[in-house]
């Protein structure tokens, strides 16, 4: 049964493939009939099929035109253009032709006469630059100018610097109190080497927004002696000298204290009765400080301590010492940073000490 049964499946299988080779090859030997056909008649139904698509498209764009000019965003561009076009036109006869000069930034210092009427705040304006400028390229000591005489003319606010040996960027950066990437951005300034930055001593150097500060005379001032006092919280809100020192560094808005040098490291004291509310030391800014507060708005600072004597809450007399002077957290020198605060908001020490 079973081998009948493949057998049977065997003739299925070739009655069917020549059923289907015969009706491939039928199929074949039609088609390349009509492909006759249409190549021979290509040229006449081509036409047609042009004819017939010329027409559809003659016809689509008279019933739809009206409709996709009126809604077609480009066609109010061009009529805006146009106006656009005739609001700028020109009258020779009516109008005026000025010529616009654009101004060359000065690449150097130039040499300048001054007039009759000319003052160094008129010029300063006519250049572009600060007074100060002038007064320090020509090293002059006031504002006092003579018609006749030639004066300098840097070409930009700062300083004008003839560069010596061993002196950088960043050297020269700090002494006129600016950044050394002032001086890199400066287009004009050159450099042996422009990766490194090196000068050639002998060189100008412009070093825009730099200024020449002059340092006041250090002033001594030696601690009084300090009388006992009560112990308390309360302060008297009278302050005394808190260490012995020059004064190095004077109150600014960018420094609202002063700073007291003294190369022997004298004691810190107190400068007037309080509580004693913070007494540690962090390794940045005011480094190993002191803060009191004594009781009546006023807080002091002392701060760059080498040694720091009391703890937070306890009570401190006037005069008593505290710590002992150093230079911990952001210091170059041994010294103390004193404060004096009303209200939380920073005064002027010289203001209050006695």
């Amino acid at each position: 049964m079973f081998i009948q049964l493949i057998d049977f499946s065997r003739f299925l299988f070739g009655y069917f493939k020549e059923k289907a080779l015969n009706f491939g090859g039928r199929f074949e030997s039609f088609k390349d009939i009509i492909v006759a056909i249409l190549v021979t008649k290509r040229g006449k139904y081509s036409q047609s099929f042009l004819n017939t698509s010329f027409f559809f498209i003659v016809a689509s764009a008279i019933i739809g035109g009206p409709t996709i000019a009126k809604n077609n965003p480009f066609v109010r561009q061009v009529t805006n253009a146009r106006t656009q076009n005739i609001a700028i036109e020109y009258d020779m006869a009516r109008d005026n032709i000025s010529t616009i000069v654009s101004i060359k930034p000065r690449d150097k210092v130039i040499s300048y006469t001054i007039r009759e009427g000319d003052t160094l705040s008129s010029i300063a304006k006519r250049f572009g630059i600060t007074v100060n400028t002038i007064k320090w390229a020509n090293d002059m000591k006031n504002e006092t100018i003579q018609p006749g005489k030639i004066i300098k003319i840097p070409p930009v606010t700062g300083i004008v610097h003839k560069v010596k040996s061993g002196e950088t960027i960043y050297s020269i950066a700090k002494k006129y109190h600016t950044s050394a990437q002032n001086i890199i951005n400066f287009p004009f300034n050159e450099f042996a080497n422009d990766d490194t930055f090196t000068l050639k001593t002998g060189q100008t150097l412009y070093v825009p927004n730099g200024v020449i500060i002059k340092k006041r005379a250090p002033v001594n001032y030696v601690n009084p002696l300090f009388a006992s006092v009560q112990a308390g919280v309360h302060g008297t809100s009278s302050f005394i000298w808190p260490t012995t020192g020059i004064i190095t560094q004077y109150a600014t808005w960018y420094h609202m204290a002063i700073d007291i040098a003294n190369p022997s490291a004298p004691p810190i004291l107190a400068a007037d009765t309080g509580t004693v509310v913070y007494a540690g030391c962090i390794g940045y800014g005011y480094g190993c400080h002191v803060i009191i507060d004594h009781g009546n708005g006023y807080k002091t600072l002392y701060a760059h301590l080498s040694k720091i004597y009391v703890s937070p809450g306890q009570g401190v007399n006037k005069g008593v010492q505290i710590g002992r002077m150093g230079s911990t957290g952001r210091s170059t020198g041994t010294h103390l940073h004193f404060e004096i605060r009303y209200n939380n908001q920073r005064l002027n020490p010289l203001r209050f000490l006695k």
